[in-house]
């Protein structure tokens, strides 16, 4: 009962990638009050929560809509987590979360709870694709009971991003950047060979019912 949710939430931890959000959330919110701190951080998980349920509710039949196969989405989440693992191993600015002046806008904005935390830094393209690819197949009526397991899931990545966003300044004076991105290579890795099982997935799916 507890293997997919397991999975998922590991999958979900690796995309959403919480222990890179400490340097960034310590340099966007340099010199500012703890009340500041602690207001962002809250409100950008709670925009990334509603986010995420309307994808795991409503992602599904939009592609449905669209006339667009879970295989064809499964391949096409599997090619765009495989970049942003490469990125993660490379130690490279993300391109698949933010570009350059996104990047610059965010660090003239007041208020960097909904851009640039919540989108594109937690749930962006990688976390959205990864949304779809498990919750997409599920039929919430006769499934109700594993979507609640992921939700929670989810919902537990969310809570371990907002604990280190809180904890963002001590946690920079222990680990540092170097720290930080050695851990980000490691879970890089992962999400390559998670990624590229999900092209392969998604290729033997489509040659079956082909």
């Amino acid at each position: 009962m507890l293997e997919q949710p397991l999975k998922f939430f590991i999958v979900f931890f690796v995309v959403v990638e919480p222990i890179s959000l400490i340097p960034l959330f310590s340099g966007l919110t340099s010199g500012a009050t703890r009340q500041y701190k602690r207001r962002m951080a809250v409100k950008a998980v709670g925009v990334s929560a509603v986010i995420l349920v309307l994808f795991a509710l409503g992602g599904a039949p939009f592609l449905g809509l669209m006339g667009i196969s879970l295989e064809a989405f499964r391949i096409f989440g599997g090619l765009l987590l495989f970049l942003l693992a490469l990125e993660m191993v490379f130690a490279r600015e993300s391109g698949t979360r933010t570009s350059s002046s996104e990047a610059a806008e965010s660090r003239r904005r007041a208020d960097i709870s909904v851009f640039p935390l919540a989108f594109p830094f937690i749930t962006g393209p990688g976390a959205l694709a990864t949304l779809l690819l498990w919750f997409g197949p599920l039929q919430l009526l006769r499934q109700g009971a594993l979507f609640g397991e992921l939700l929670a899931a989810a919902g537990l990545v969310l809570a371990v991003a907002l604990v280190l966003m809180l904890l963002a300044d001590p946690l920079m004076r222990v680990i540092g950047v170097t720290g930080a991105n050695v851990a980000s290579r490691l879970l890089g890795v992962v999400l390559g060979a998670l990624a590229v099982q999900f092209v392969l997935d998604g290729l033997r799916r489509a040659f079956a019912v082909a």
